[in-house]
């Protein structure tokens, strides 16, 4: 697997990954997909953006960003999408472990979860080997695409 940055080249088929997650309605909190124009921007605008690739084939990504601004700056955070083809190939760990690195790179001190849905039983697994702590418990938290409300967890890591 190799994971590199993110190049304008890779738009499609980061912006379809992405938008299979939105449509799935059950981790990120963006209700719409991206259009080619507002994914070549919002995938620009990131302190940093990756992507995973297997066999030539572009199966994941993450974005990297603040958190918050000024006396909060220091602290980042970030979104991981892997297509539902690589599920349980460790895309997902490799992306995180990354992150970890670069987000450390770019200054940051603690990388922050701010809405890990609590059924997403998986991601919060894999954040917690790799030694993420959770902060709590957002009672329903989270609107589910059925609309339901779960609970989110939030998580942080000190880098």
């Amino acid at each position: 697997m190799l994971i590199r940055k993110y190049e304008q080249g890779d738009l499609e088929k980061v912006r379809m990954i992405w938008n299979a997650i939105v449509e799935e309605g059950n981790a990120f909190p963006q209700e719409e997909v991206l259009t080619k124009a507002a994914a070549a921007e919002f995938f620009a605008d990131q302190s940093y953006t990756a992507v995973a690739e297997m066999d030539g084939k572009i199966v994941g990504l993450y974005i990297l960003h603040p958190n918050n601004i000024g006396r909060c700056g220091h602290i980042c955070n970030a979104s991981y999408a892997v297509s539902s083809a690589a599920r349980g190939r460790h895309v997902g760990e490799a992306l995180v472990q990354h992150c970890l690195t670069a987000a450390k790179d770019l200054g940051f001190r603690i990388l922050q979860f701010n809405a890990v849905v609590e059924s997403n039983i998986s991601a919060r697994r894999l954040y917690e080997k790799l030694g993420f702590i959770q902060l709590g418990t957002i009672p329903g938290g989270f609107r589910m695409k059925d609309g339901h409300f779960e609970n989110i967890c939030p998580y942080y890591y000190k880098l």
